[in-house]
């Protein structure tokens, strides 16, 4: 079976998870699996809980790509995987994985998606979802104080210190590298139409396998 590989990038707090699910939402009678780049943070277990407190999670270097290429390239062969299951209070992998069946439609989504290269070469079809500065930080102030055990006050001084710098410097500049860029993401419906035509088209024209 030919399977469609759909990398969705995009600064935090964005929509990027809310464009892959209105996608899923209506790609009815496809298989659809997606895969969160989040969860393929490398695992600081080794180190203090004052040391993971210090390390920058919004560089490149964060990331575990390679397991990520690893378990992509396994799905596109058809084969199951055993994904990371990531502690963000903790800063460490879970001893528990999660089963995951390859599907017909793969996105895998998170903020640097379009950084690395190789990572890139995997997807058949790139999007950048561009949403400003002010909401996504106020999507990310409400999401790591209500589900990641975060101050208020700690998420505003992660902005200011690493994450605007580091979204400037690496998630910005690959917006280059999309085939289709989202302003305001899953709202915007027209874009949302077009991304649909496109992978409809797509997978017409491959052999269902």
């Amino acid at each position: 079976m030919e399977r469609l590989v759909i990398g969705i990038a995009g600064g935090t707090g964005s929509g990027k998870t809310t464009v892959a699910k209105e996608i899923h939402s209506r790609l009815k009678g496809q298989s659809f699996l997606r895969l969160g780049q989040d969860s393929y943070y490398l695992d600081r277990s080794e180190l203090s809980p004052e040391a993971r407190a210090k390390i920058n999670y919004d560089h490149p270097d964060a990331f575990d790509h390679a397991l990520l290429i690893e378990h992509l390239d396994t799905l596109r062969r058809g084969e199951a995987i055993e994904a990371p299951v990531y502690n963000f209070v903790t800063h460490t992998r879970s001893r528990e994985t999660e089963h995951i069946e390859p599907a017909r439609v793969i996105v895998v989504e998170g903020i640097m998606t379009l950084v690395d290269a190789d990572l890139r070469r995997r997807f058949d079809i790139k999007i950048f979802v561009d949403t400003a500065d002010d909401v996504r930080f106020i999507r990310r102030l409400s999401r790591d104080v209500k589900d990641r055990g975060r101050s208020m006050q700690s998420v505003i001084d992660q902005w200011l210190k690493v994450v605007r710098l580091m979204h400037r410097e690496f998630i910005e500049p690959s917006k280059r590298y999309a085939d289709l860029i989202i302003p305001e993401g899953g709202f915007n419906r027209v874009a949302i139409d077009v991304i649909l035509a496109k992978i409809l088209a797509t997978l017409e024209q491959q052999p269902p396998g």
